[in-house]
């Protein structure tokens, strides 16, 4: 299936630049030059990815990525012209999933795309005893990516369900916070130790009771364990 990428960017040239190279490579392209269009869209179409610029007119990246956290775990992308770590740490706090700096090499980003989507989708080949994770109360299932809490799903965006899962899989073992960072961006990553931890922070706020099944190892990193 055709996968759907929404690209909101208010500068022409630039969404256009963009709109090629993903047109280039198979996807299915969708644009919004202002926030409020870019929700109205994603309302009436089935979206895999966001592209999402942080400057944009009538409603900022800000507001619409939190607005559609509120409902839908789809893969966002932010862009910004400003390189400040605090603006990236608030765009994952707010759960995106990726962040991309202008001015970018439009085959670096073609790149990020490809392996969210390559990596949310390719799930669903898996052989059945493979498809789930059950610990804790806690239910991962890999096709859908779809996660319960005793029987209750839960939002997880797609960083926080990779975060989960890797930690679930190696349960019992300190991971380090690089080693989270080569599993979920798979690529030299510009960010810190705090872009780790936000996620983490996220992700134990949604499990809610179930949040100390994620044990912090001072000095060392994170692991899954079970609990009584």
């Amino acid at each position: 299936m055709q996968k759907t990428i929404l690209i909101v960017e208010d500068e022409d040239i630039l969404r256009e630049i963009v709109k090629d190279y993903l047109l280039n490579a198979g996807y299915n392209v969708l644009e919004a030059a202002d926030g409020n269009e870019a929700l109205t869209i994603f309302e009436e179409h089935d979206v895999h990815l966001i592209i999402l610029d942080i400057m944009l007119p009538e409603l900022d990246g800000w507001s619409v990525c939190r607005k559609i956290r509120k409902t839908s775990n789809v893969a966002i992308i932010m862009l910004t012209a400003r390189a400040d770590e605090d603006d990236t740490l608030l765009g994952f706090e707010l759960g995106a999933d990726d962040y991309v700096t202008k001015p970018y090499s439009p085959p670096i980003l073609l790149a990020r795309v490809k392996r969210l989507i390559d990596s949310r989708f390719s799930q669903a080949n898996q052989l059945p005893d493979e498809n789930t994770l059950i610990s804790n109360g806690i239910r991962a299932h890999f096709p859908t990516r779809t996660v319960t809490l005793d029987g209750e799903n839960i939002n997880l965006t797609y960083t926080e369900f990779e975060i989960l899962t890797y930690l679930m899989q190696n349960q019992g073992i300190i991971i380090t916070r690089e080693q989270l960072i080569t599993k979920i961006w798979g690529y030299e990553f510009a960010g810190d130790d705090r872009t780790i931890n936000s996620h983490i922070r996220n992700l134990r706020h949604k499990l809610g009771n179930k949040a100390n099944c994620i044990v912090t190892v001072i000095r060392a990193g994170y692991k899954f364990e079970e609990k009584s």
